[in-house]
């Protein structure tokens, strides 16, 4: 029977009952007493000098506190990027400053300019309209190709250069690499483009700052995925406030998908913007400001090819890509097209020789980072993509040359510096083929035939890194921060439990499956333990919830934090029962001397642990409450094999997609439910980005996909119901829940499903087309199918 409480039952999530009652409190629903409201004024043009900003009429109109411009700024930090990328020639990356506020030039559409605090938000707008700002316009660079060229506008003149870096990987393998394509039996080449993408998650970031002059202390409200790395970031390397005079604090937070990890200029200035003026500052982002403020992601452009012997072996994998970073560098945007991406090109498979490149270019655009999946989507895209055009070329079942070159024997070090712990891509492409019932295909097709429609089947696999780890070597590798995490488990007299984590909860579920874990370990109700996250001032320290980080790392912190519980309570049951230590065991709550009927309660053991009347203090300190760090020594793999139908109206080039199917292996599952609603999530935001969403900018930079009039957002009707399986588990090796993450998968395993039905529907009406560029929008599919 399935389970109802603990590790492994499907438990409703807990916070779901203040959001879905509108109890919740977001930051927008944070006013502190005196506050004032900001809004920034940005350019409308992509790239330009500014050669004047004249704020006099603005200042004198009603309600108007102060007006801020760079200037404000100047000999203040600008916001740093995290990591560090050394190039294939051994030198380090292109690093241009990025004021809060724009200082000489404006480098993209939105790039703030002036920031108005007027008593209300009415009077900021009004007052910014009186603003004159004269720009003088100069040529704007979008395209990364043009970027590079010779005589191309300069984003940044100081650098002389839009390269940020070329980086290869592994640069050793590369003469390997060449030599095994030039001898290959058959070299399949495909050129794509993964698509720029905006996030928008359901809340738009707000930020509301207030300054205590009383004890020289700033406090942060924000929607932030990592609140510890926001004051770590904006206190030492932008505003220089001690971290003991900076509180940040992530209340509830309405979805993020990676855009809500960095830190943002509007962060930095209302926290900066309070000080100097002893008032709060509250900013709250409009959807259309969202747009052209939050970072995008994706934007690659890629060559890849795949070489195989006469046997159809896999041999070698080169690619060539082009990555967007848009204006400036943001937090975490070197490391995506790079350590995120390069060292998952193996995926699956057994392939000897691998070599990447990327290029990284500077582009009048708003800064490209992580978006949810980051770097591996883009990887699986690529390499998924080319497998199936492969299969194709060959004459060959798709499925059949993965199931060929799966990798079968753990744990598998591949030629891009990582080592796959353990996995069975065999038996997730079993249960896919299960799920699927493939052999009805055939007639699925002629019914979709008899109605005048074309109907595919694409299949692919995946493979994702989680939990990036561990410190010691993402820092040899340009991280600039470790990426632990940590717990305090904190048992009250009474015996109910607070549990703070550094993990952040977004919709990731953290306030129901974490108790359940800690649950289990003590044989207690999941009703006395509370989660408490989100807050710099109440939690040790946290890197925050990314890259289905949160309970293979900080959950493992919060395991080792409640077995330092287990250890003291122990000893704390064995004084009381008479017993020692090493006697007793735990079990549904109680505490029992082996082998007999002596027994004593969770509740009595820790309400000893206040009131320590009769127990050796020598021995037992009084009070019941641990701390533990956890720093991985690997990344977690989770994997999978998808696949979808969609069926394809050849008069319009309209894609529906019929039905989808999942099958994951996530190692060991705290919650299937939750993990089943994220993978939901992941699908539709990877059928999103194959079928609809795309960010575009004109030659000159101005953003056309600017509200969701033309930036296509997925609807209900869009998405089909999904089959959706985590049966086929291997356990994660190294970390001790065994779990590998959930919450990204979805969207890195439907993208190339997609297109790749899409093909295969093309194919079966005699339409000979390689590649459709995501998004495959009806006028795409229709215009390949004219040739």
């Amino acid at each position: 029977m399935p389970k109802d409480h603990g590790i492994g039952a499907s438990q409703k999530r807990r916070e779901d009952v203040r959001f879905l009652t509108g109890t919740g409190q977001y930051t927008d629903d944070i006013n502190v007493y005196g506050q004032t409201y900001c809004h920034f004024l940005r350019s409308d043009v992509a790239h330009g000098r500014i050669t004047s900003i004249d704020t006099a009429a603005a200042e004198a109109m009603p309600g108007v506190v102060r007006i801020f411009t760079g200037k404000d700024f100047e000999g203040v930090g600008g916001l740093p990027c995290g990591w560090l990328i050394t190039d294939r020639f051994g030198e380090p990356m292109k690093e241009p400053g990025h004021p809060v506020l724009a200082q000489g030039k404006v480098r993209h559409v939105g790039d703030p300019i002036c920031a108005v605090v007027a008593d209300s938000l009415e009077e900021a707008r009004n007052a910014a309209e009186a603003i004159v700002v004269e720009i003088e316009e100069l040529p704007a660079v979008v395209d990364m190709k043009a970027a590079l060229a010779e005589g191309a506008p300069l984003v940044h003149d100081d650098m002389g250069t839009n390269l940020c870096y070329d980086w290869g990987f592994v640069e050793d393998n590369r003469a390997a690499v060449d030599e095994a394509i030039r001898n290959a039996h058959h070299v399949t080449t495909l050129e794509l483009v993964n698509n720029r993408l905006v996030a928008n998650p359901m809340e738009p970031r707000v930020a509301v700052a207030e300054y205590n002059r009383a004890n020289d202390e700033s406090t942060l409200y924000t929607t932030s995925q990592n609140p510890h790395v926001i004051r770590l970031l904006m206190g030492a390397f932008v505003l220089g406030i001690p971290e003991h005079k900076l509180r940040v604090v992530a209340p509830d937070v309405g979805g993020g998908f990676g855009t809500k990890i960095f830190h943002y200029a509007e962060e930095a200035f209302v926290t900066f913007a309070a000080r100097k003026i002893n008032r709060p500052v509250k900013w709250t982002s409009t959807r259309s400001e969202a747009f052209m403020s939050d970072a995008h992601g994706r934007d690659h452009v890629t060559k890849i090819e795949l070489a195989l012997d006469k046997d159809n072996n896999f041999v070698a994998v080169r690619t060539d890509t082009l990555a967007n970073m848009g204006a400036y560098l943001s937090t975490f945007s070197s490391s995506i097209p790079t350590w995120l991406h390069g060292t998952l090109m193996a995926g699956n498979y057994r392939t000897p020789h691998i070599y990447v490149n990327v290029r990284a270019v500077f582009t009048n655009t708003v800064p490209v980072d992580a978006y949810r999946g980051a770097g591996r989507p883009e990887a699986t895209f690529q390499l998924e993509r080319v497998i199936d055009k492969a299969a194709r070329e060959l004459g060959v079942d798709p499925i059949a040359l993965r199931r060929q070159n799966f990798i079968t024997e753990f744990p598998y070090a591949t030629p891009v510096a990582v080592e796959y712990d353990t996995g069975d891509y065999v038996a997730t492409m079993d249960k896919l083929e299960e799920m699927i019932d493939r052999a009805g295909f055939a007639a699925r097709r002629k019914e979709s035939e008899a109605k005048g429609k074309l109907r595919g089947l694409g299949i692919n696999c995946y493979i994702e890194a989680c939990g990036i780890a561990p410190s010691n070597l993402v820092g040899q590798l340009g991280a600039r921060a470790g990426l632990y995490d940590a717990a305090t488990v904190r048992v009250n007299a009474t015996g109910s439990i607070s549990v703070m984590v550094g993990a952040h909860s977004h919709g990731q579920g953290h306030e129901t499956s974490f108790p359940q874990v800690v649950a289990e370990m003590l044989g207690i109700d999941e009703s006395m333990i509370d989660i408490v996250h989100g807050d710099s001032s109440k939690i040790p320290f946290g890197m925050g919830t990314y890259g289905s980080r949160s309970l293979a790392v900080c959950g493992s912190a919060m395991v080792r934090a409640t077995e330092k519980i287990i250890n003291k309570a122990k000893k704390i049951a064995g004084h009381l029962l008479e017993a020692a230590d090493t006697d007793i065991e735990l079990k549904d709550g109680r505490f029992t001397v082996a082998g007999t009927d002596k027994s004593v309660a969770w509740g009595d053991v820790t309400l000893a642990a206040y009131v320590p009347h009769n127990y050796p203090l020598e021995e037992i300190e009084p009070g019941l409450e641990e701390t533990a760090f956890y720093d991985p020594s690997n990344f977690t793999y989770p994997s999978g094999a998808y696949a979808c139908e969609v069926e394809l109206d050849p008069e319009t080039g309209r894609v529906t997609v019929e039905r989808f199917a999942a099958a994951d292996d996530f190692g060991n599952v705290v919650n299937p439910m939750i993990v089943e609603g994220q993978v939901h999530g992941g699908i539709a935001q990877g059928i999103g980005q194959a079928l609809l969403e795309s960010c575009v900018y004109d030659s000159d930079g101005q953003l056309l996909s600017a509200s969701y009039m033309d930036y296509a957002m997925p609807r209900a009707t869009d998405v089909p119901f999904y089959a959706v399986d985590h049966s086929c588990a291997t356990p994660c090796t190294h970390n001790p829940l065994g779990v590998k993450g959930c919450g990204e998968a979805g969207a890195i395993g439907s993208p190339p499903a997609v297109v790749n039905a899409v093909i295969d529907a093309l194919a079966s009406g005699g339409h000979k087309v390689d590649h459709i560029d995501m998004p495959v929008s009806p006028h795409r599919v229709w215009s390949a199918m004219q040739g």
